[in-house]
């Protein structure tokens, strides 16, 4: 079938598109990035449909992102994208907005227990029995002129995505396609909530087991790394590997030699910023006791395994009252946060991470089945 594709290569005809666009129910929404060695991803190109047109945006064109970003923000329009996370983080580089009103398709799957974590190719064969040739995920979204394949892949692309739209909302109870908008609230909200660079060495890997001298070393190490690869826009693990940041805090070496030494460590690392490591590192460590940040919780024992498998069965016997895929109704990660503010005897208390729906129709249960575990202990 010959697809009916329109270009957009200037301000005034994106302007005039989105326009027009802001007085539609939907529109189904893609991008094609370049994210190899940078920190942001890079627009190659923006993809729009109602359902019969493709509007292909070439952001390398425009550098008035403003009316984009109204329609992003219209919470009439829903826009509609799958596994959207990174489709996210370009539109916030790139206009500064997160879309209101965000409807993902592979959540919607999900919520109608097709599967969970679907890709986009198996969705298509699912609900449109269409089969869609290899992707053009590996090509230089760059370059100019695009490739005929490059063009007709991402026209495509949109396209179905606005049928797919069409028909999984048909399918959705209105209180199903209300927890997917909410989901979809939930992402746009926690990429919104940029991570503090001062924060991020919560998250190192094996950061328990330091102690809150090394932590205070471990801090300034992550803090400066994350800072850095924000203004190189470069990879994090360009300006330290991850796998040093442990050993780093732990070990603090005071010479270029003993530095390049540490596990992981590039030697290009060493050359280009091994000095102001190792004065960061004689610097933190010099942090008075009354500074040093808190100690961290120690992950959960094993033996908590039991009660968190016990915790995931009531999501999954939730999920299959209500015909949603088993994976969608608690995540581990907030399972494990509800377990660590009472683990081993309680009481315990419901995660923040625990909101709407969930912990609506769940918290209760999930608090009283711990209380029942401890009962019986």
């Amino acid at each position: 079938m010959a697809i009916d594709i329109h270009w957009i290569r200037d301000n005034a005809s994106l302007a005039q598109h989105c326009a027009s666009w802001r007085s539609l129910p939907f529109v189904a929404v893609d991008t094609e990035f370049m994210r190899v060695d940078t920190f942001y991803p890079i627009a190659g190109l923006l993809q729009v449909s109602e359902g019969e047109h493709a509007y292909l945006i070439d952001p390398l064109l425009i550098d008035d992102w403003a009316p984009f970003s109204a329609l992003l923000q219209d919470p009439a329009v829903v826009k509609v994208l799958h596994a959207c996370s990174e489709d996210l983080e370009v539109f916030l580089r790139l206009t500064g907005s997160l879309p209101v009103a965000l409807f993902d398709t592979q959540l919607a799957a999900a919520y109608l227990n097709l599967g969970f974590s679907m890709g986009y190719s198996r969705l298509v064969l699912a609900v449109l029995n269409i089969e869609l040739p290899k992707g053009e995920t590996r090509s230089d979204w760059l370059q100019r002129p695009l490739t005929e394949t490059q063009i007709s892949y991402a026209a495509e692309d949109v396209l179905h995505l606005a049928e797919v739209y069409t028909q999984l909302q048909q399918q959705l109870s209105a209180e199903k396609k209300a927890w997917v908008l909410e989901d979809g609230a939930e992402l746009v909200a926690n990429l919104g909530r940029e991570v503090a660079p001062e924060v991020v060495y919560r998250e190192a890997k094996l950061a328990w087991k330091l102690s809150r001298a090394q932590l205070a070393v471990l801090r300034e190490l992550c803090t400066w790394r994350e800072r850095e690869a924000r203004a190189r826009n470069q990879p994090r693990n360009r300006i330290i590997r991850e796998h040093s940041l442990w050993p780093l805090a732990r070990t603090q070496p005071d010479n270029l030699v003993a530095l390049a030494r540490i596990e992981d460590m590039h030697p290009k690392t060493v050359r280009q910023d091994g000095e102001f490591l190792l004065q960061l590192i004689k610097h933190a460590a010099a942090t008075p006791p009354a500074d040093w940040p808190e100690a961290l919780p120690e992950p959960l024992p094993l033996e908590a395994a039991t009660l968190l498998k016990k915790l995931r069965a009531l999501g999954q016997r939730e999920g299959e009252r209500l015909n949603i895929a088993p994976e969608l109704m608690l995540r581990k990660k907030t399972l494990e946060a509800l377990l660590k503010t009472g683990y081993p005897n309680g009481p315990y208390q419901l995660p923040d991470t625990l909101r709407g729906w969930r912990r609506e129709l769940m918290g209760q249960a999930l608090l009283d089945c711990l209380a029942s575990e401890g009962e019986s202990a």
